[in-house]
């Protein structure tokens, strides 16, 4: 697994980025990232449909010593799975398109409380959500896979507040 530097820039916002070669790569970055979460940490997971976003939630929750099966909710929009010291609420928002549906899917019920959130598509509800999270950016490096193999990914992760810096720097 290729580590990036830590990003910074201007603001208070910094970023760090890591390839993965491979699925179970992708799993043990999670993995790692899991180890990490503390009540309250939100996790806005933004890719293409394939990009690898369940595959690091899979790991994050196997760092929280989530034992069950972890699919991405698609259709139920919200499952919640408890790890071995605090609940995973695993959101999936891609069905909806207005910021006025998120008051009906448990979000604000959950963001901030005792357990961890991870948001699969939640970019387009940004603002609604807040910057006390990390965002999460898994992208396939097709460009750098030979013909017929699986491409690895970047995860670049993107901290918006003190806690999210605090995560990337002990990632």
């Amino acid at each position: 697994m290729a580590v990036g530097a830590p990003g910074g820039g201007g603001g208070a916002v910094s970023e760090r980025s890591f390839v993965t070669e491979s699925r179970d790569e992708t799993i043990a970055l999670g993995e790692r990232l899991g180890r990490l979460l503390a009540p309250g940490d939100v996790l806005v997971l933004t890719g293409d449909l394939g990009a690898g976003k369940t595959q690091l939630t899979k790991g994050i929750a196997a760092g929280m010593g989530v034992t069950e099966d972890v699919t991405s909710p698609t259709f139920t929009i919200e499952m919640v799975y408890e790890g071995a010291d605090m609940p995973l609420c695993h959101f999936d928002l891609y069905r909806l398109d207005d910021a006025d549906q998120l008051e009906d899917t448990g979000i604000f019920d959950v963001l901030g409380a005792d357990g961890v959130c991870v948001i699969e598509w939640g970019e387009q509800f940004a603002e609604e959500l807040g910057d006390a999270r990390v965002d999460v950016f898994v992208t396939r490096l097709d460009d750098r896979a030979e013909a017929g193999t699986e491409p690895p990914r970047e995860v670049r992760l993107v901290a918006h507040d003190a806690r999210g810096e605090e995560l990337l720097g002990a990632l």
